[in-house]
């Protein structure tokens, strides 16, 4: 049986592991399968990353470039541009981007590229993962017909199957070897043998019945998130409209041990998964005339936080008579979260277009984001390339407002609050002793 046969290349360590897309997702997958013994390939369009990866170095916060350049000197990791090396691959996982189009529609762009290269290249004896987040039942009629194509049948040449990735850029305690992986396979031969291989480098598979159960698995996971947040995020516009604290709130809700769990407001909700994993699922709704409609309230109020940020600095200006028109707003972060490099759908960039669409004089300091642009992809406007500034504390002092947008951990908030009129703090950067002690004016979400 060709399950049996790469369970056995998976047991003796002889199994070649490649990785489609080298980013927060395939890197450290990479890294891991090397680490325990695994001849891996990391497959990746951009020649820049790739270059990198060969060279010991890495781009990713989470992956050190020691840890790399150690498999690298090993020989058991490299990266290609070039594709054709998946024919000598036992295992493939695609690790590729899934985005959404303009009309909030899923972009499976990348998972259909990354599948052609596979089908070009496709013998008996490989299973198949794919981890990039998707609608149910992408993986058995998008890429099993695909591969079927070649004339290899399922069970009887190859394996398929969907694993869920599950990574939390920025956060040291829980990292690929440590978080419990979901595998549901096109068969059961599909989800033993994936299951089987993704033992080797976790500490705990669970298989469900499906490539469609593990799919769903994965987009409930993130609209929970979505939706929670969302309610927060409601909570802290009609406690600002209550002038009510709203951390203080949470806080006291979160004394009971039973029945709730905390969820806190932010400036907006960004990065790979959380603004995009919803719509995948409301759009895979709406193919089957079912309306989900908590999932489209959450989107409508995560939406509108970085307007309510920019009506927090309004009305703070217009306390002290100031007009947002002709204001120096200085933003302390862009990143989606704290203490990582990724702007992909950070709210701070809708803020930005947004204070300068009222005429404000905006600049920002993030230590991990020395530049960022402003196109469609991201914002509802455009406007000209900012590069991150230096914290002086000239600057400080002559900005009119200063708005915590991601609450990066190296940032000397003691300075900032000695130093600033008024600050928005989106984050509850600024609570305890900084608060009490704080010469500005400070405004919370």
């Amino acid at each position: 049986m060709i399950k049996d046969e790469i369970i056995n290349l998976i047991r003796d360590k002889r199994a070649h592991i490649g990785i489609i897309g080298l980013g927060y997702v395939g890197l450290p997958l990479a890294v891991e399968f090397a680490h325990n013994g695994f001849s891996t390939t990391g497959f990746e369009v951009d020649e820049a990353k790739a270059k990198a990866i060969n060279e010991g170095r890495s781009y990713i916060g989470d992956v050190s470039s020691s840890a790399i350049a150690e498999m690298v000197g090993a020989g058991r990791l490299s990266a290609s541009t070039d594709f054709s090396p998946l024919a000598k691959c036992d295992a493939i996982i695609i690790c590729v981007p899934t985005p959404l189009r303009k009309t909030k529609e899923p972009d499976i762009t990348y998972i259909l590229a990354a599948a052609e290269e596979i089908k070009k290249n496709l013998r008996r004896g490989q299973l198949i993962i794919l981890e990039s987040t998707t609608y149910p039942g992408t993986t058995d009629e998008v890429l099993l017909p695909m591969f079927e194509e070649t004339g290899l049948k399922l069970d009887e040449d190859f394996l398929l199957a969907f694993s869920p990735e599950r990574v939390d850029p920025g956060n040291p305690q829980f990292q690929t070897h440590n978080i419990p992986k979901v595998v549901g396979g096109c068969t059961d031969d599909s989800t033993e043998a994936a299951a089987y291989l993704y033992s080797q480098i976790v500490s705990h598979v669970h298989s469900v019945t499906s490539a469609r159960v593990a799919e769903a698995a994965k987009l409930l996971e993130n609209t929970f998130r979505a939706v929670n947040i969302g309610m927060a995020n409601e909570m802290a516009r009609l406690c600002y409209a209550l002038g009510i604290d709203t951390w203080e709130v949470i806080r006291a809700a979160a004394t009971k041990p039973f029945g709730f769990m905390p969820f806190y407001p932010g400036p907006g909700i960004g990065g790979h998964c959380i603004p995009l994993d919803p719509h995948y699922l409301s759009w895979k709704a709406r193919q089957h005339g079912f309306d989900s409609r908590f999932i489209g309230l959450a989107e409508e109020v995560n939406s509108r936080m970085p307007e309510h940020v920019v009506t927090l600095v309004s009305d703070g200006l217009n306390d002290d008579r100031k007009a947002l028109n002709g204001a120096r707003v200085l933003l302390l972060g862009v990143a989606y979260k704290k203490d990582v490099n990724d702007v992909r759908e950070s709210p701070a960039l809708s803020i930005i277009d947004r204070l300068r669409a009222k005429g404000a004089e905006v600049s920002y300091h993030d230590p991990f984001v020395r530049e960022v642009s402003f196109d469609d992809a991201h914002t509802e406007g455009s406007g000209a390339p900012l590069q991150s500034v230096e914290l002086t504390d000239d600057r400080l002092k002559n900005s009119d407002c200063v708005i915590i947008v991601t609450d990066h951990s190296g940032i000397d908030y003691a300075r900032v609050t000695s130093q600033c009129k008024l600050i928005v703090d989106t984050r509850n950067a600024l609570n305890g002793e900084l608060r009490r002690k704080a010469s500005a004016r400070i405004i919370r979400l």
